[in-house]
């Protein structure tokens, strides 16, 4: 299974602290392979992540698509729109279109919001 954390807030200095903590792991030679999007805001999440767009990854973990079209056909909906939500979703990170199929990135996404910065 692979996984994807979404951080909504946190500081700068949370990151560096994440990013120096992966390069550490990475010197000693350990496996690092985390895959983390961070928004600054509920509202950067938000705009990022719609339920029209949640139903459309859920769609594609369970059934990959040869193409927007075939996507848009399989759930009922208009091209334009479907178009545009991948391709913000690609942006992302959270789904990719590679070899003729568009997919989902990860089968979970966990989402930590921080109050506190």
């Amino acid at each position: 299974m692979t996984s994807m954390t979404v951080v909504v807030g946190g500081a700068v200095e949370d990151d560096l602290a994440a990013f120096v903590g992966a390069w550490r792991r990475a010197e000693r030679g350990e496996a690092v392979a985390e895959d983390v999007l961070a928004f600054e805001s509920w509202e950067g999440l938000a705009s990022v992540m719609t339920g029209e767009r949640l139903r459309l990854l859920r769609h594609l973990n369970a059934h990959p698509e040869p193409s927007v079209s075939a996507l848009a056909r399989a759930l009922g909906r208009q091209y334009r729109r479907v178009h545009a939500d991948v391709t913000a979703l690609e942006v992302a990170g959270l789904l990719e279109r590679t070899s003729g199929v568009v997919r989902a990135t990860a089968d979970r996404i966990t989402a930590e919001l921080q109050l506190a910065s």
